[in-house]
């Protein structure tokens, strides 16, 4: 169980949840999950790590409002108590990085959020961030002034009304040479950017419904390259390398 702290609409239909619970807290790496339980539903909802302070025992979840699930988990209020199964799935590697090296995220929208916790550690390695964030539009946008006090980042919205107008890939040009990439988002966006990049090293996070969450029930499954010819998102993932999955 995990214990609300704080809940808090921080853009359109984009609400901060921060929950509390030291073992969670102190377990939690980049790129992993938490699966979280709705009353009244049947399914939990996967929703990505967007940051942790772990002195404090606080995990700090962001989620869009897409339906009923998500509308109800934006209803929850201070001291409330919120059923939690996590930190799930695998995180984002980096232990070949070194001091100085730079790295290129690349988000879209709710994809955005376990960046922030990635870029978060890679700064405290003494790591160059580089970040292009993508969303909708203007209302839309979260997190910017988390990011730019750690990174160099770039805002596109697909209506040009903040930042360049188009799509994340379509400024990757732009930013300075780096080392490796990891980016997270809609489907879509992670093929494009995975054959923009298709020569760079690179890690994809993928956003996918799921059934069991724990790789049980083989609802969550991505065509790869290898043998096997799949992997579970929530048990293999969400993080893969990009030229493991066939997308």
């Amino acid at each position: 169980m995990m214990t609300v702290i704080a809940n808090d609409e921080v853009a359109l239909e984009t609400f901060e949840l921060v929950l509390h619970n030291k073992v969670i807290a102190k377990e939690a790496k980049p790129g992993q999950f938490l699966h979280i339980s709705v009353p009244g539903h049947t399914l939990r909802r996967p929703i990505s790590i967007a940051d942790v302070e772990r002195e404090k025992g606080e995990v700090t979840i962001l989620f869009k409002v897409v339906g009923s699930g998500t509308n109800q988990l934006a209803t929850l209020q201070e001291k409330e108590t919120v059923d939690v199964l996590g930190p799930n799935g695998s995180s984002y590697p980096f232990d070949s990085l070194q001091k100085g090296d730079t790295v290129l995220l690349i988000g879209g929208g709710i994809g955005v959020p376990p960046l922030y916790f990635l870029a978060k550690t890679l700064y405290e390695k003494e790591v160059n961030v580089q970040c292009i964030l993508g969303f909708q539009s203007k209302e839309y946008v979260f997190y910017e002034e988390q990011f730019v006090q750690i990174a160099d980042v770039q805002i596109v919205t697909d209506d040009g009304s903040y930042g360049a107008k188009g799509l994340v890939t379509d400024v990757i040009a732009e930013v300075a040479p780096f080392k490796q990439y990891y980016s997270c988002g809609p489907l879509p966006m992670l093929r494009a950017v995975k054959e923009k990049l298709a020569n760079r090293d690179g890690y994809l996070s993928f956003e996918e419904r799921m059934g069991c969450g724990v790789g049980a029930c083989y609802a969550c499954v991505i065509p790869t390259n290898d043998a096997v010819g799949y992997k579970k998102i929530c048990s293999d993932g969400p993080v893969m390398r990009a030229s493991e999955v066939n997308i």
